[in-house]
């Protein structure tokens, strides 16, 4: 059963809490420790917090690096904690990794530079916010953040301490996308008027029945700041995978992914610390069972430039998944399958040197250790991500209010709008806060 446009969405609503006053307050800087200063040959010395399956790929990515060495891993699954330990210990032929099951203990160590983080995105923040007060420089995974309110406090603890930060939004570091935003920005389609954006399809449908909590599993800090719920049988990984599908964590398939598409949309249209000004759309909710993300959406976002740009599950959209610019000259459309254009000759465009040149890397991951060195910023920095999840955000209060919504994108707040501003934020089960 699906339905649409419902005021309550089945409890989102009512765990929204009112709108934070004021700024995030910091206790005193804690100093960072001297760079490398746990491991050999002077290393960025790391530790993995979140090691399941994105976890471990980006924890996989840091072992292959020269310059890094992993000294710890954390979860709050024993059989995630042990699998990593493995990993690493295999990697350096030795048995020191070690491992925490609170991340607050691995955030504490001195000798660790910085940090690789993949947890739901309902625990985004608060890691986030420790952790850049205790001086570590970070890698975290997209979506940035759970809400608006959660991502600001994100955005504020690591330019207040002043730490590196990268967002786990790869397509930045990949040619045929850098390419894409590269022939837009300099006006290869001409003027861009509209703005296509496609995004999965799908998510969880059913109600699982109540199921002892695996051996193992730290189910109650699993959940933190979520609101409590027993445990179910959740298909295929535990809950390691349908948390996704389940608003108290996370948005469904539109949160998921629009720290991707939408992060290349504002690439290419040089929109990347600004965001709409309107936004209105629907979406389709499960009627009955656990999952109650959005299974269909789509919204559409006004900028004050009068660039207009649709999200949407990719059913919606003619071109599918994917990012596609519209130019009075034409049209450019990038996915992880290619990159096309209306005219394949656009694609033979040459970039002059006097034109825009973007950001260019070619490994994410190293990317982020070498501006941990040199303290540039990273390819995808943390208000740029920032930006980019605020309008899934943005799309997701639209489409639980059933109406149009005004963004104030330089204040970051909706205009007159109390019911709408309230869902900036989610309360936090005792004793987690930011």
């Amino acid at each position: 059963m699906i339905e649409s446009n419902k005021m309550n969405r089945r409890g989102f609503l009512k765990t929204a809490s009112g709108i934070a006053a004021g700024a995030v307050a910091f206790p005193s800087i804690v100093p960072s420790s001297v760079l490398g200063a746990g491991a050999p040959s002077g290393k960025i010395t790391m530790g993995c917090i979140g090691v399941g399956s994105q976890g471990t790929g980006n924890m996989n990515g840091f072992l292959s690096k020269s310059d890094a060495r992993v000294l710890a891993v954390c979860d709050v699954d024993k059989r995630h904690r042990d699998a990593a330990k493995k990993r690493v210990d295999d990697k350096y032929d030795n048995s020191d990794c070690a491992t925490y099951h609170d991340f607050r203990e691995l955030i504490a160590r001195d000798d660790i530079d910085a940090l690789s983080l993949a947890l739901p995105d309902h625990w985004h923040a608060i890691p986030v916010t420790m952790a850049a007060r205790a001086g570590k420089d970070m890698y975290g995974e997209k979506p940035l953040a759970r809400t608006i309110h959660e991502g600001k406090a994100m955005v504020e603890a690591v330019q207040h301490y002043d730490r590196i930060w990268q967002t786990g939004s790869w397509q930045r570091s990949v040619g045929h996308f850098r390419k894409a935003c590269e022939l837009v920005i300099n006006g290869r389609i001409g003027k861009v008027s509209t703005v296509e954006v496609g995004l999965p399809t799908g998510g969880g449908t059913g109600n699982p029945p109540v199921s002892p909590v695996p051996e193992g599993l730290d189910w109650d800090f699993w959940l933190g700041p979520a609101p409590w719920r027993p445990f179910v049988k959740y298909s295929g990984r535990a809950p390691h995978w349908d948390w996704r599908w389940i608003m108290d964590y996370s948005g469904g398939q539109l949160t998921d992914w629009a720290g991707h598409h939408i992060d290349i949309a504002h690439w290419g249209l040089g929109l990347d610390r600004t965001g709409p000004v309107e936004i209105e759309g629907q979406g389709a909710y499960p009627s009955d069972g656990i999952y109650d993300a959005p299974t269909q959406y789509k919204f559409v976002c006004k900028y004050a430039n009068g660039i207009v740009m649709t999200v949407a599950n990719d059913r919606q959209v003619p071109k599918g998944m994917g990012t596609c610019w519209y130019g009075d000259k034409g049209w450019i459309h990038v996915n992880r399958g290619g990159l096309h254009a209306s005219d394949p000759k656009i694609l033979d465009e040459v970039i002059g040197p006097n034109e825009t040149r973007l950001y260019e890397s070619r490994d994410h991951q190293q990317n982020f250790l070498d501006c941990v060195k040199s303290r540039e910023e990273t390819i995808t920095p943390i208000d740029v991500a920032y930006r980019s999840i605020s309008v899934g955000h943005l799309g997701e209060i639209a489409m639980l209010l059933g109406r149009k919504v005004h963004w104030d994108p330089d204040q970051m707040e909706f205009k007159n709008d109390d019911a709408a501003n309230r869902l900036r934020s989610r309360s936090m089960r005792s004793p987690w806060t930011l």
